[in-house]
């Protein structure tokens, strides 16, 4: 299928997915009701004030949900790791351990404390990573990159352990955050996150030709001219305000940047001008569509989006490792 085709039919499915998010809940709304309440809300209507709560978390998942996309695809495409993603490559460890400090030392408990503490953690948890995996001659290689992160994970999570189990306190706060979610997520969280995404997204989808050429291999990437340590130098500072912003609202989500950027590389090919733009605008239709489920699967109560996304995107990975190998981009 040509890419631009593929841009349209997923962008009519994420409309789908976005109109499903706002009408599908523990309370049953008809879809003219829903329609209604978009395009000529009353305040007074109980149906529609349903629909109008329901907006500040659809619009966490697009935002979310994008913003992991994007970051999986341009950590997959800067490492050449198959295997890269936000939770692997330990920036998800890093800046949960980050916000439990906040919370345990700062008392911080809300989101525009989050953030800040998130992107750092985040960037040095990436730091970290990087210079572990590029001790010895060969550098960072994309294996020594996943074990690196693997094991910056493992430290991070006991450390954080010990916090949690040390103060009750911190552990009631932290532990709504944890399982990843986005319910509860209004307007007052949405618009400070605004600015990082924004940034971030921008960083990353002007970087296609600079992952064109490192998908190449570093030596052909310095050949064609370009400078590859600050390639990766400035599509880091976009994976970094992209994850850390995003992390902080939402909590860890996994496999949405590693399920998304293999599935699209299989529909759209390996041009990273497209498979960026694709990853945008499918990986919050996953995030949707796990956040629909997970409300509709338990009523009245709902599942955590982080734990259906696990429970989506699990499968649908094994689908994809067994039909291809994947042992380097």
């Amino acid at each position: 299928m040509p890419p631009v085709l593929l841009l349209a039919v997923s962008l009519g499915i994420l409309a789908v997915a976005a109109f499903a998010s706002v009408a599908l809940g523990a309370r049953p709304l008809s879809l003219d009701t829903v329609w209604q309440a978009l395009v000529n809300a009353d305040p007074a209507n109980g149906d529609h004030a349903v629909v109008l709560s329901r907006l500040p978390r659809t619009v966490s998942a697009l935002l979310i949900g994008a913003a992991l996309g994007l970051a999986g695809t341009a950590l997959q495409g800067m490492t050449r790791n198959p295997l890269a993603d936000p939770g692997i490559m330990g920036l998800n460890a890093g800046a949960a351990f980050a916000v439990v400090t906040a919370i345990y030392v700062f008392g911080v408990t809300s989101f525009t404390g989050y953030v800040w503490f998130a992107l750092a953690g985040t960037a040095l948890a990436a730091l970290v990573v990087y210079a572990v995996a590029s001790l010895g001659r060969e550098g960072a290689t994309p294996v020594k990159l996943a074990l690196a992160g693997a094991a910056l994970t493992a430290g991070l999570t006991s450390l954080l352990s010990a916090v949690l189990v040390s103060s009750q306190q911190t552990l009631n706060t932290f532990r709504f955050w944890q399982v990843g979610t986005v319910s509860g997520r209004g307007w007052d969280v949405l618009l400070p996150l605004i600015p990082f995404l924004a940034v971030g997204a921008a960083i990353l989808l002007a970087s296609g030709r600079a992952l064109n050429g490192l998908s190449l291999g570093d030596d052909v990437a310095r050949g064609l001219g370009q400078n590859v340590a600050l390639s990766r130098g400035v599509m880091a500072v976009g994976v970094v305000l992209l994850c850390g912003a995003a992390t902080a609202a939402a909590g860890p989500i996994a496999f949405l940047g590693l399920v998304i950027p293999h599935l699209v590389r299989g529909l759209a090919g390996p041009d990273y001008r497209w498979i960026l733009v694709l990853s945008a605008v499918l990986a919050p239709v996953l995030l949707l569509v796990a956040d629909v489920v997970g409300r509709l699967i338990l009523p009245p109560g709902e599942v955590p989006v982080g734990i259906m996304t696990a429970v989506i995107g699990a499968p649908v990975f094994i689908a994809i490792i067994r039909r291809r190998k994947l042992a380097e981009l």
